[in-house]
């Protein structure tokens, strides 16, 4: 995962390790993946701004503190850094991108969670090629 993910990364917003997220409190989780994907699983207490529907305005009512310290997630990483530097551009200063996204979380044995707020499995694989990249947890292509 490593090299791919580096190739497709700028590294435009700095990366934040899936072990040092965890170890932190205070961050606020944004899921920038499609909703799809949000509502099979995405890591406890993430709110999600989507990508091709991101809403600056709903943003800004949501975290009205530019300084709140944020971390971006997707599949692997690639979406989020590009939702990361959406909001540089609006004035948001302190972002980290959660390196290897919900993959890397799920891989490295962290819990995800439905809609309900239980502990799931599942992750949304995005498509059959990145799904190779998601090692643990059961694959959904939907």
């Amino acid at each position: 995962m490593d090299r791919k993910l580096k190739a497709l990364n700028n590294e435009t917003i700095p990366y934040i390790q899936v072990s040092e997220a965890v170890a932190k409190d205070s961050l606020v989780f944004l899921d920038t993946r499609k909703l799809e994907e949000f509502k099979i699983s995405h890591l406890e207490q993430a709110l999600w701004v989507g990508y091709d529907q991101f809403d600056a305005q709903h943003l800004q009512n949501a975290i009205p503190n530019l300084e709140t310290p944020i971390v971006v997630y997707c599949s692997i990483g690639v979406r989020s850094e590009d939702i990361g530097e959406k909001l540089q551009e609006m004035g948001y200063t302190n972002i980290q991108n959660l390196y290897g996204g919900i993959f890397k979380w799920k891989n490295s044995g962290y819990p995800v969670f439905d809609t309900e707020g239980n502990e799931t499995e599942k992750v949304h694989a995005y498509n059959r090629l990145w799904g190779k990249l998601l090692e643990k947890g059961e694959k959904i292509y939907e």
